[in-house]
């Protein structure tokens, strides 16, 4: 029996070096919208993080580090090497349930954050059995309905989009 409402995927946290570019293709090709921005604070958040609305809640998110080595181009489902993935954040109802799944990670051993508030989302951190690292999300706002740009210093594609 399940305690905890899960409510789908919140985001999929991927790296890419050239944040502008990926703004290019997910939003200006793909038709993504632009819903949330944040980074280039001096308190321990100097990295650019984006979110582009897949719908119903759910977003693909860039961590910008410009270092990162991409890997070269690959098909689907043949291994690679490189930084492609950060964490897959997994939506939970309430900050009920959000406290609950905390528990039974601690319960059972795993390693588990206490609930991190990010304004955007309030958020516990895990690691799986391989080793991926797992965010557990109640939204603090829909960002469909309500974007949320919050960079210090966005990308020229974002500066452009405000212009609007």
């Amino acid at each position: 029996m399940n305690d905890v409402t899960f409510v789908g995927l919140n985001h999929l946290a991927l790296v890419t070096n050239d944040m502008d570019k990926t703004v290019r293709f997910y939003r200006d090709v793909l038709g993504m919208p632009l819903v949330g921005t944040t980074g280039n604070r001096d308190e321990g958040y100097p990295y650019r993080h984006y979110f582009l609305s897949i719908g119903r809640g759910a977003s693909i998110a860039f961590f910008e580090w410009p270092e990162a080595e991409m890997p070269p181009r690959k098909d689907s489902g043949i291994p690679t090497t490189g930084i492609q993935f950060d964490h897959v954040s997994i939506g939970v109802e309430t900050d009920e349930d959000l406290a609950g799944i905390r528990k039974k990670l601690a319960e059972a051993g795993t390693d588990v954050s206490e609930v991190i508030d990010h304004g955007l989302v309030r958020s516990v951190y895990a690691t799986d059995p391989n080793g991926i690292s797992i965010e557990f999300s109640v939204s603090a706002r829909d960002l469909d309905a309500d974007p949320w740009f919050d960079d210090a210093k966005p990308v020229p594609a974002v500066l452009e989009q405000q212009a609007d």
